[in-house]
């Protein structure tokens, strides 16, 4: 990976929900070559352990942990093994989140025909949804709540939660997925405002379309080509493209650089190639 600028976090604790993916297992390899001590936390510990080695085998510093972002004790026992291996955490990037089959309908729009014929707004599982809503929102709420005690009135403490374009207009299919992000930008400026006084700055990145493993199925057919909904994306994508992982690191250093953005508080940065701007004419 190529910064496109450096900046320093020598000495400082990052650490990173969701890091065994592929947009957060970036995130803590540029947080890495900064000079920070990386916690990779995952529910798949051998996702995250993987990403930790190979960034430690680059020279840099970082640690694969196990988690589960919805159990509090979870969380407090990794809180707990990173307090042993690399000291209080400085830098909390909530990264874990998703969707769920189960929380998705068929139909971009309801038609009475559908019924009996296809999953509709009306067959979504309840706990299918709540699943989806509490993976997003409780699982960016509880490492809050662990980490941010060991980050109060420490220079540079930064929390950055990961939204997405569905929190500025909902996309079809995935309503669960949508309101839940929506509730992420939300809850970025609640906790700007609550922990103003304690110098813990809250803001929050949100990507717009990116091909990844968790999205490819629904991007692109099997022979390759793009499927119906790319060609949506791309055709309300000013920029005509999917965005480069790369391509997010930028925001990333810029929100954690107390230098560059200590009066930044309380925002979400759309970075998405002009989408959230586009009214579709």
């Amino acid at each position: 990976m190529k910064l496109p600028f450096q900046i320093d976090l020598n000495d400082k604790v990052v650490v990173i929900t969701g890091a065994g993916g592929l947009i957060c297992s970036a995130f803590a390899e540029a947080m890495a070559m900064c000079g920070a001590k990386v916690a990779l936390l995952d529910l798949n510990e051998e996702a995250a352990k993987k990403y930790a080695d190979e960034i430690v085998a680059k020279g840099y510093n970082a640690k694969g942990y196990k988690c589960n972002v919805l159990e509090k004790d979870s969380c407090e026992a990794a809180r707990a093994e990173i307090l042993k291996d690399f000291g209080t955490c400085d830098i909390l990037i909530n990264g874990a989140g998703g969707n769920n089959p189960k929380a998705t309908t068929d139909d971009e729009y309801f038609m009475p025909e559908h019924l009996n014929e296809m999953k509709t707004f009306f067959d979504l599982d309840p706990q299918g949804v709540s699943f989806v809503f509490n993976l997003n929102f409780m699982g960016t709420l509880i490492p809050t709540q662990v980490f941010a005690m060991d980050m109060m009135n420490k220079k540079g403490a930064s929390i950055i939660n990961i939204s997405s374009m569905n929190a500025y207009s909902p996309l079809t299919k995935i309503p669960a997925y949508s309101g839940a992000k929506s509730a992420i930008s939300n809850f970025t400026q609640w906790l700007a405002v609550h922990f103003s006084k304690v110098g813990i700055r809250c803001n929050g990145i949100a990507p717009g379309f990116f091909s990844t493993k968790q999205n490819e199925k629904l991007l692109w057919n099997e022979d390759g080509t793009p499927t119906a909904r790319t060609e949506k994306i791309l055709a309300g994508t000013p920029m005509g493209r999917f965005g480069e992982l790369e391509e997010l690191i930028g925001s990333l250093l810029f929100l954690t650089c107390e230098e560059a953005s200590g009066f930044v508080n309380g925002t979400v940065i759309p970075v998405d190639g002009a989408f959230a701007a586009y009214s579709g004419v």
